[in-house]
């Protein structure tokens, strides 16, 4: 088998040679970018092995303006671009005219299976048409005391270690674990027990499943994988059983994933699944009846049942584990905000009846609370870029002007079918012309003084990217903030947090941008605080 793809990828080398020649002339190659020495690896890979998350791209960003040229294997050139107005149209005015780049598909597959961030186009359509009901607010509401409780047994577990005398507490564990347990319970009606140690092997898995892998891929592999475009779908989907670590890991998960789908809808076969049940519009209940549809608009195969739960797991879990990291540990260096957010957590305490948690309503009404949650998310986006490929040409208008190789001021983007672009949300996240001078400071207090009407419009919370935008916007972004908020205020509310002296945290690319402390990389994501009981 190995053979096999081997051949094909001879194939496609010499295919991709061929494509080399007719993208001489492309428009992407009149602007500025990079040097690369080496023609074959290029410099995309570079953003994979840097050492912390953001330093290429800035210094790329400072010598060549807001938009430029890399190049990735094989000496193709992409569009790498940080600009709002082009963010804007890939994303909203084109919809679904720029697709995931062939081998983030194949990537997705590998790991989740064919879930909705796997699906494109008309699939993708279904897949959100179905789904929508199970992420409504109104429903979103019912999953808030399952928040408040798995909140309520993190902070438990941190005041027994505490009280034992340990006050240094790896953050980024516990919150794996906890929102593990958020999903299971929330999501699926399933009970991981990920708080409480239980030995199960979804949580085996998931345990640094991006650190361990992904930035240690040899360049052989980033090779191969550049290939992937060139290769028919149905001989690519052999390369899942590759046999290397990487390939393994991620299999493992999905096969673990699936394996838990079904266990889940076995315990709810026996659920009432009509339009008058109350389940109805629980995640369990829509994709039970997208199963049992024989309408092809409001349909999920099996396969596609089971590979919604690896996408939700893998996908909700890292963001807001990863997000709540990120926060304790910007709000650790800035006392004043802990201060300042527990104070505010405190006053509407005190108006809320004795013995009453708080409500949806309640966590929004907290404007310093969730100004650190959006600072937080902007500083430090979970999936710091995206690639996507144009389906079609187009040309891509720029809200920050670049200067061409040729001395010409590009206003314009004329983008042929199939040629790549290189999304950067740290950077757009981080672009002065959007935040303001301190775009590159901690600044909770933007979020309350910052005029909307002069940014351009793009990503579904607070105009972050974090959650991406448009069409294929994060389909649970609402789920997720929920979920922040009701974790942020039960730990800001019990606890106090300071960084351990002497301790430098990197921003580690790992797919997702992960935690990790320096001349510590080997043992993974870890972000370790001081954590001490409120007074």
């Amino acid at each position: 088998m190995c053979f096999l793809l081997y051949s094909f990828a001879a194939a496609a080398f010499c295919i991709a040679a061929v494509l080399f020649i007719r993208r001489k002339l492309a428009f992407v190659r009149r602007l500025k970018g990079p040097l690369t020495s080496s023609w074959l690896l290029g410099t995309e890979h570079l953003l994979l092995r840097q050492a912390q998350v953001g330093d290429l791209e800035y210094a790329w960003i400072r010598e060549y303006g807001a938009t430029f040229r890399i190049s990735s294997c094989y000496g193709r050139q992409s569009f790498f671009t940080i600009d709002p107005r082009a963010i804007q149209h890939i994303f909203h005015t084109s919809g679904y005219g720029y697709g995931k780049r062939a081998d983030q598909t194949q990537a997705i597959r590998n790991a989740m299976g064919r879930g909705i961030i796997w699906a494109s186009g008309d699939v993708h359509k279904r897949h959100r048409k179905v789904m929508n009901p199970a992420f409504r607010i109104l429903q979103l509401r019912g999953f808030l005391p399952l928040f408040h409780d798995v909140a309520s047994r993190m902070t438990s577990a941190w005041k027994d270690q505490i009280q034992s005398g340990d006050s240094k507490i790896d953050v980024s564990s516990w919150f794996a674990r906890t929102a593990l347990d958020a999903l299971g319970d929330a999501a699926f009606n399933y009970r991981i027990g990920a708080l409480e140690n239980a030995q199960n092997e979804l949580r085996m898995c998931l345990n640094n499943l991006f650190a361990d892998t992904l930035p240690s891929r040899p360049n052989c592999d980033l090779l191969f994988r550049a290939l992937w475009r060139y290769i028919p779908v149905p001989i690519l989907h052999l390369v899942q059983y590759m046999p290397t670590k990487g390939y393994r890991r991620f299999r493992q998960f999905r096969d673990v994933c699936r394996g838990v789908g079904r266990q889940i809808v076995t315990q709810n076969a026996s659920m009432d699944v009509s339009p008058e049940a109350k389940t109805e519009h629980t995640l369990m209940g829509v994709l039970a009846r997208a199963n049992a549809s024989e309408d092809p608009d409001r349909q999920l195969d099996e396969d596609e049942v089971l590979s919604q739960v690896g996408t939700i797991i893998l996908a909700g879990q890292g963001t807001v584990a990863l997000t709540l990291s990120w926060m304790l540990y910007e709000l650790a260096q800035h006392p004043e905000d802990q201060a300042r957010i527990r104070d505010e957590i405190r006053a509407l305490r005190m108006k809320t009846q004795a013995g009453t948690a708080f409500t949806v309503a309640d966590l929004d009404s907290l404007l310093s609370t969730n100004a650190v949650i959006k600072e937080a998310m902007r500083l430090h986006p979970v999936l710091p870029t995206m690639t996507r490929t144009a389906e079609r040409d187009d040309v891509i208008p720029l809200a920050l002007p670049i200067v061409a190789t040729d001395g010409q001021i590009i206003k314009e983007l004329p983008v042929k079918k199939g040629e790549d672009f290189v999304i950067s949300v740290f950077g757009y996240n981080r672009l002065t012309a959007v935040w303001g001078d301190d775009a590159e400071m901690w600044n909770p207090q933007r979020f309350v003084t910052m005029s909307k009407e002069k940014q351009i419009s793009i990503g579904v919370y607070a105009n972050l990217m974090t959650f991406s935008a448009g069409v294929r916007g994060c389909i649970g972004w609402r789920f997720a903030i929920m979920e922040l908020q009701a974790i942020l205020v039960e730990v800001i509310e019990h606890f106090e947090f300071s960084l351990p002296e002497g301790m430098d945290i990197l921003r580690r690319p790992a797919g997702f941008m992960v935690p990790m402390v320096k001349g510590e990389v080997h043992k993974g994501t870890q972000l370790p605080l001081h954590v001490s009981l409120v007074e």
